[in-house]
């Protein structure tokens, strides 16, 4: 990944409601989520959801693709994967592997993010 990707990707996700559509579709899987069904479970209006979507996109970290009459969004792991190794090529310095302290677990999110309050962006 260049850098002036990770800069768009990086500048995406520095939204509240962009971050919080890529964790949902990262939760989702590669099966993803429809527009409708998004903009229900974080309670976004739809012509918002449809400008953070398109930003998203841009950035290389979501895909869409059409179901019938639907337009499904889904994470781009290859995307995602590819800026997390960017974020983490030089990890450690000096060419020294740090793949244990990297790959250190972290407690997966169990509960669903907060339900907003009745803010729309």
């Amino acid at each position: 990944m260049e850098t002036r990707q990770a800069i768009v990707a990086l500048g995406a996700l520095a939204q509240e409601t962009r971050l919080d559509i890529f964790r949902l579709l990262v939760r989702r899987g590669p099966d993803g989520l429809a527009a409708g069904a998004i903009a229900e479970s974080l309670e976004v209006a739809p012509a918002t959801l449809s400008f953070h979507l398109q930003q998203l996109m841009h950035a290389g970290l979501i895909e869409q693709r059409r179901a019938s009459r639907s337009l499904i969004y889904s994470a781009n792991f290859a995307g995602m994967n590819g800026l997390v190794a960017y974020l983490t090529e030089n990890c450690c310095g000096q060419g020294v592997s740090c793949a244990p302290v990297c790959a250190a677990p972290v407690e997966a999110e169990t509960e669903a993010p907060p339900a907003r309050r009745a803010r729309r962006r």
